[in-house]
């Protein structure tokens, strides 16, 4: 299962905004579970300009978060950004397109409560 970012980042903060079936989901431990490079991307990004505060810098917060809920570093690689190009303009997010192409190329399930991921071939969980 692949954590959209607000979904990781909202795990990673405790933030009630964190379904219980999401919950349940990544508590699971027979679900391996993935944390996007273009989320950790976006994350730094936002962190750097001010528009995202956090109880920590993401150089922390992201690895500690990582490891603490079993969660796997998932790289963007070529293949993905290839398969951004097949996807239909549903969304317009970049960052949210790169997950899809994530979820859509090694046919996992994406944990997000964003409803503009039903439009694509990828199971979700919230």
């Amino acid at each position: 299962m692949l954590l959209d970012t607000c979904t990781f980042l909202w795990l990673a903060t405790d933030d009630a905004a964190l379904s219980d079936s999401a919950r349940a989901a990544i508590a699971d431990p027979s679900h391996p579970l993935f944390l996007s490079a273009a989320s950790v991307w976006e994350i730094s990004i936002k962190y750097a300009l001010g528009k995202l505060p956090l109880p920590m810098a993401p150089r922390t917060l992201v690895p500690e978060a990582r490891r603490l809920h079993r969660i796997t570093s998932l790289a963007f690689d070529e293949r993905d950004a290839l398969t951004v190009e097949l996807l239909p303009p549903a969304h317009r997010d970049p960052f949210d397109r790169m997950l899809i192409a994530q979820a859509v190329v090694r046919g996992i399930a994406v944990i997000t409560p964003d409803t503009a991921f039903a439009h694509y071939p990828v199971a979700l969980v919230w």
